[in-house]
């Protein structure tokens, strides 16, 4: 067994290296890689027939969907993939703006521009607008936890619970207008689900909380869909670098491998994929979702993980938000609508209600919003869902979905009468087998040094051949994870560390941010 990174390679040659997974996160690394002459000998192995991971556009409606990443969050220079697409001509106008780079949102979703309440009326937005300023003064409060070691209570949720309820007390309004503000904060709270990627905000841990750093900028979308700035990526790297519908069973390390191609030669990796090709190699980044890891992780290594790499795994939350998009023959909201909020009046987030999924799953869709139309027979929503329901969801056909939620527009708009949508489309995150899920979250009973764990490269104890499995991905960035920006990052992260191995004295540009 070599004990070195670099004397394990015949002169001149450089090493070989494989990187698992062709999201953001891997093509950053090998778009990286590839620049520099020592890494020629470079394989993507991506399981599936398209590049790209959660970043996932499709042709739909006579246009194209988000079906993955929807924005990039905080638009601005200090974002690697705003400059990016930037740089790829891939943004509008506006997005390009210095105007639109200023802005300071601090991550929160903006008011909508209409409110359906269940019993067919419309809510006030001046009172929607109290309840928003509300829930996101409590939310950028809970920052003054970030340095605590121990919370109380524990979680983002139960914070924000505690301090609504100080709040009621000093409400002056009838019982009416009180549940009705109850019922707007739970939307809220929904949302929130959907940002963080969660269930419940009772699972998302207080103290590090604050430490998701939301970048200046107003959040923007790709024109021509997001999938274009991936595929730009992928186009970058040399021929035969990626490989589709290669999925990964093991990954051997800590080994001594040999190959009939290279004689005399030793890897201290081997990764084999389910159809039964091995590729040896001395260095492989692996940057598979978190959620695949949390359901693979007894056979994805060999020898297993280090305990705490595997605590670190088990203990950061992973959940799914998806979205369900509809297409009307014509619209029935306004031209200028942009965002239509859904506040269910009998839900309080101080009520612990859990009725059956299959009878009120529908209660957790945050609303809808307005696709920019592609031509002018476009009329398209696109609802955001998070948690158990949005898995349950998962397992209903399209007929059923578009059923259930045209009952709930016709509920909501007052009009029984409303046309049904004419087509729907959704993500199924949770069931997508090489994602089990949307994004990270730090959990309760974790923390950010638990992002840092995971990222940590192996073997940790320095024994055998350095720098042997690397790791990348959304939920390997303290700061960023959930995000493309994050993923992109410490995929450079990890290029750099194999970069600096085997050209120690040379300068990189300083990825992170």
């Amino acid at each position: 067994m070599q004990s070195g990174g670099r004397q394990a390679e015949a002169p001149g040659r450089g090493p070989r290296v494989l990187v698992v997974g062709g999201g953001i996160a891997g093509l950053g690394a090998a778009q990286r890689l590839c620049r520099h002459p020592a890494f020629s000998h470079l394989r993507v192995l991506e399981a599936t027939a398209r590049a790209g991971g959660r970043i996932r556009s499709e042709h739909s409606f006579g246009g194209v969907v988000e079906v993955g990443a929807h924005w990039i969050h905080g638009p601005s220079q200090g974002n690697p993939v705003f400059q990016l697409a930037a740089k790829y001509g891939l943004l509008g106008e506006r997005a390009l703006s210095e105007e639109n780079q200023l802005i300071e949102t601090g991550g929160h979703v903006g008011l909508p521009s209409v409110s359906y309440a269940s019993s067919g009326v419309s809510v006030s937005l001046e009172l929607v607008a109290e309840m928003a300023s509300l829930f996101y003064s409590l939310i950028d409060q809970t920052r003054e936890f970030l340095q605590a070691t121990e919370t109380t209570p524990p979680s983002v949720g139960e914070y924000l619970k505690e301090k609504i309820r100080q709040h009621t007390a000093s409400w002056t309004e009838d019982e009416e207008t009180k549940k009705l503000k109850l019922a707007i904060l739970q939307n809220l709270f929904n949302v929130e689900c959907c940002v963080s990627g969660t269930h419940s905000m009772d699972l998302v841990a207080l103290a590090p909380f604050g430490e998701y750093t939301a970048l200046p900028g107003l959040d923007c979308t790709f024109p021509e869909g997001y999938q274009g700035l991936t595929d730009r990526i992928a186009a970058s790297l040399p021929k035969d670098v990626m490989v589709f519908d290669k999925p990964v069973k093991t990954i051997h390390w800590n080994g001594s491998f040999q190959e009939a191609s290279a004689p005399g030669e030793t890897f201290p990796v081997l990764v084999e994929c389910e159809d039964g090709d091995c590729f040896p190699a001395h260095h492989v980044v692996v940057t598979v979702p978190l959620g695949f890891f949390k359901k693979h992780l007894d056979t994805f290594f060999e020898p297993p993980l280090p305990t705490e790499k595997v605590e670190a795994i088990r203990k950061i939350g992973f959940g799914t938000n998806n979205k369900i998009f509809l297409e009307f023959e014509e619209p029935f909201w306004e031209p200028d609508c942009q965002h239509i909020q859904v506040v269910w009046e009998d839900t309080s987030p101080l009520e612990d209600a859990t009725p059956e999924l299959q009878d009120a799953w529908f209660k957790k869709l945050v609303g809808f919003w307005v696709l920019p139309p592609f031509h002018r027979a476009s009329h398209v929503l696109c609802g955001f869902i998070a948690g158990l329901e949005s898995e349950f969801m998962e397992t209903l056909s399209e007929e059923e979905v578009l059923r259930s939620l045209t009952q709930v527009l016709r509920r909501v708009t007052g009009n029984p009468w409303l046309p049904a949508p004419r087509s729907v489309l959704r993500s199924c995150w949770h069931s997508a087998p090489y994602t089990r899920g949307s994004y990270s979250y730090v959990a309760v009973g974790s923390s950010g040094d638990d992002m840092d764990r995971l990222a940590q490269p192996l073997p940790s104890d320095g024994k055998g051949a350095q720098l042997q499995v690397l790791f990348a991905g959304e939920a390997t960035h303290r700061t960023f994870y959930s995000t493309t920006h994050g993923a992109l990052l410490s995929g450079w992260r990890e290029a750099d560390r194999l970069m600096t191995l085997w050209d120690p004295q040379a300068q990189w540009p300083e990825p992170r941010l």
